[in-house]
């Protein structure tokens, strides 16, 4: 049975981490800002079905929601706990792709950049219940989209794409610039 073990706070205030029992994805992320968005993902549609949830974002073992400010947790972590028992792990749609992006977008810079964000940048997202996506490469400048608790949350937003910028220009290219897909 799929059941919540732990919940981590995250930078953003209106985002929580539930850590759960098993894993819901093996490479994967999902993020999802709407119901709409949701409509084909049974686990990421019943979240929204809990009034006040206004992001979900999913891999490994660990669910973020990112709720509306007015709304208090308690509202949500109650019916959020018992979705997550009665929830059939096997609906969950398969996973498509190990790739963040297409394999003709996946040239030698983009390979390098992937592989030191997977190192180095993912993991830390993760822990504090978001991620990343590179939503393109056009020259030197990297687009980037942040999932989860970091889709929103102030610090990541300038704070965070700095701090990556800086290190692809330490790592692979002094000229490198990194912006908000979004």
């Amino acid at each position: 049975m799929l059941m919540v073990q732990d919940v981590d706070l995250t930078p953003n205030p209106q985002a929580l981490k539930f850590i759960l029992n098993e894993k819901l994805l093996d490479k994967e992320t999902r993020n999802f800002q709407s119901k709409e968005e949701a409509a084909n993902d049974p686990l990421a549609k019943g979240i929204f079905d809990i009034p006040g949830v206004v992001s979900v974002f999913y891999m490994n073992k660990f669910i973020t929601i990112e709720k509306e400010a007015k709304v208090a947790w308690g509202q949500i972590q109650r019916p959020f706990v018992e979705f997550i028992k009665t929830f059939d792990k096997s609906t969950i749609p398969a996973e498509t792709s190990t790739s963040q992006v297409s394999g003709e977008e996946e040239t030698a810079l983009l390979k390098k950049i992937n592989e030191i964000l997977d190192q180095r940048v993912r993991p830390a997202l993760a822990g504090d219940g978001g991620g990343l996506q590179v939503a393109g490469l056009e020259g030197n400048t990297l687009k980037i989209r942040y999932q989860g608790a970091c889709g929103s949350c102030p610090s990541s937003i300038r704070g965070t794409l700095v701090a990556i910028e800086n290190l692809l220009r330490r790592e692979i290219n002094p000229s490198i610039e990194v912006i908000s897909a979004d």
